[in-house]
């Protein structure tokens, strides 16, 4: 869908039936921007089928270490089924007359060659697909990257959970909570820590960490702690509840030797594992679709250039193996570290500080990565300006006067391939676009806007964090900060872009490529057949 939403047509290789089972225990946090994205992709408001969080406890043993209730300055995670969000995309995909899908399609060949990529599928209807480039989303056991002989090592079961999916009514209502250390005896093993995360209807996911082992979950055991938490919640009583579903969750951390091999690419869990200390693979998942996206838009529009496609792994991988690294690091800590809490003042309290920054997509554990070492970053300048956004991370959600005169968010305009323009001028949210259209600065910044090496778009904001009056704020289609300018500069505003876009193509090569990428569209559009 981010293709389609950037005129690519695609076709979707899906080796099951098409539909999803529902499982009310299988759930997904996003936050902000992963949520937002979503909901771009699908044209559903996802808050009406998941829970926002209205806060956000911990606790260890019977104490409060800290709480958190949420405002627009911090917004709540979203909490949603799985099976409900895959509904939606596969809507969205049925009623996209640029994707096709291909179900009961596996994937069992790939050959590459100077124009395109070549893949076959066996299934009911097994045949050779055509196109430009392959993107291998399918999962930890990724038939693309056994295909390209990429290597997948890492960390196997880093964390365990039992998981029950229940409608109750608890005493924090709305609220998600992290108990670790629970004071309650247990007939069973231990459970270090309890997650409590709110879904619609009263219904709630409980996760209990498993001590390490591959000791079986019974239905029994998991029976037992439900009632042994829900009692200890509700002051020795376990309350009226309705089982719903269980399972168990394992997390393993690996990451891809490579994510791009000439003309395919992985995303998602085919590049890389991760889930320790409440992190969500999904959230990265989708930052990995939406960087791959547009770059790839980009090839098939204007032809392929070999720096901007090579930038998604650059970028992606760097990001993800951070967040890796940072859960090796602290996970002996948290899940060893009771000596410690004994010797270091304050440890509980740091400690709970790293769980919640995983669990609510903050710090080096959770937040969105930035892209401040990309070789897509432009060099420094003298007309560069400081803003709160670093060059590189994402941008903040501010409400812009589009060029039609629309009042709309600026997230609402990125992953349509268009690179975005940005003037702060401070009064124009009071004024028709008319009356200011055509005066000041306009008129030399849409010039050199028009001027840019790729299709760019012209918004206007009142304000923006950190920016002064008249800079220019340069942001790429996935919504990351290439640059802020003091004023108009159109070579700098040009020299970013280029940077932006993976450099200056030399015009031998730029010739090669745009022979090549007429040839793949050509291919492409045929779309699928025998060979």
């Amino acid at each position: 869908m981010a293709l389609a939403r950037q005129q690519v047509p695609t076709i979707v290789l899906d080796e099951g039936p098409g539909k999803d089972e529902p499982r009310p225990a299988r759930t997904v946090v996003l936050r902000e921007d992963t949520a937002a994205l979503l909901e771009r992709l699908t044209g559903v408001a996802l808050g009406g089928h998941g829970v926002r969080w209205a806060g956000w406890r911990s606790l260890r043993r019977r104490q409060v270490v800290s709480e958190l209730a949420f405002d627009p300055s911090e917004p709540a995670p979203l909490h949603i089924a799985q099976h409900i969000l895959t509904g939606f995309l596969r809507g969205a995909v049925a009623g996209e007359p640029l994707v096709e899908t291909a179900v009961d399609s596996r994937l069992d060949a790939v050959e590459q060659d100077r124009s395109g990529i070549s893949a076959h599928t066996r299934g009911p209807k097994a045949t050779w697909w055509r196109g430009s480039y392959l993107a291998g989303c399918d999962g930890p056991r990724s038939t693309v990257r056994k295909l390209q002989d990429i290597r997948f090592p890492g960390r196997t079961a880093v964390e365990r959970h039992a998981v029950a999916a229940l409608r109750v009514e608890l005493p924090w209502e709305g609220r998600a909570l992290l108990h670790r250390m629970p004071p309650w005896r247990s007939s069973g093993p231990p459970a270090g820590e309890v997650t409590a995360r709110p879904l619609p209807d009263g219904a709630w996911r409980l996760d209990w960490l498993l001590p390490p082992g591959k000791d079986l979950v019974t239905p029994e055991v998991l029976l037992t702690r439900i009632r042994e938490t829900l009692a200890g919640w509700s002051d020795g009583s376990t309350p009226p509840y309705d089982l719903l579903d269980t399972g168990v969750h394992t997390v393993h951390h690996r990451l891809a030797r490579r994510w791009r091999a000439g003309r395919v690419f992985l995303a998602g869990d085919a590049a890389h594992l991760l889930g320790a200390l409440g992190t969500q693979g999904l959230d990265e998942g989708l930052r990995d679709a939406e960087n791959l996206a547009w770059k790839l838009a980009a090839a098939w529009h204007h032809g392929p250039h070999e720096a901007l496609l090579d930038s998604y792994q650059t970028e992606r991988r760097a990001v993800v193996a951070a967040r890796l690294r940072a859960a090796d690091q602290v996970l002996p800590v948290l899940r060893g570290g009771g000596a410690l809490r004994h010797i270091v003042p304050g440890a509980a309290r740091n400690q709970d500080a790293l769980f919640t920054d995983g669990h609510l997509g903050r710090g080096p554990l959770g937040a969105p990565g930035t892209y401040a070492d990309s070789p897509l970053a432009s060099r420094q300048s003298e007309a560069r300006v400081p803003v709160d956004t670093p060059p590189g991370a994402p941008v903040t959600d501010v409400r812009v006067t589009a060029e039609d005169g629309s009042f709309v968010r600026l997230r609402d305009r990125l992953d349509r391939g268009a690179l975005l323009v940005v003037l702060i001028a401070p009064g124009t949210g009071v004024w028709d676009r008319k009356h200011w259209v055509s005066a000041g600065v306009m008129p030399r910044l849409a010039a050199a806007v028009t001027a840019l090496p790729h299709p760019a778009e012209l918004l206007v904001a009142e304000s923006y964090p950190g920016a002064p009056a008249h800079s220019v704020l340069l942001v790429r289609p996935d919504g990351h900060l290439v640059t802020a300018l003091s004023g108009v500069r159109p070579a700098d505003l040009y020299a970013a872009a280029e940077a932006a876009l993976g450099g200056v193509v030399p015009a031998e090569r730029q010739e090669d490529e745009e022979n090549e990428g007429e040839e793949q569209t050509a291919e492409a559009r045929a779309g699928s057949g025998a060979r």
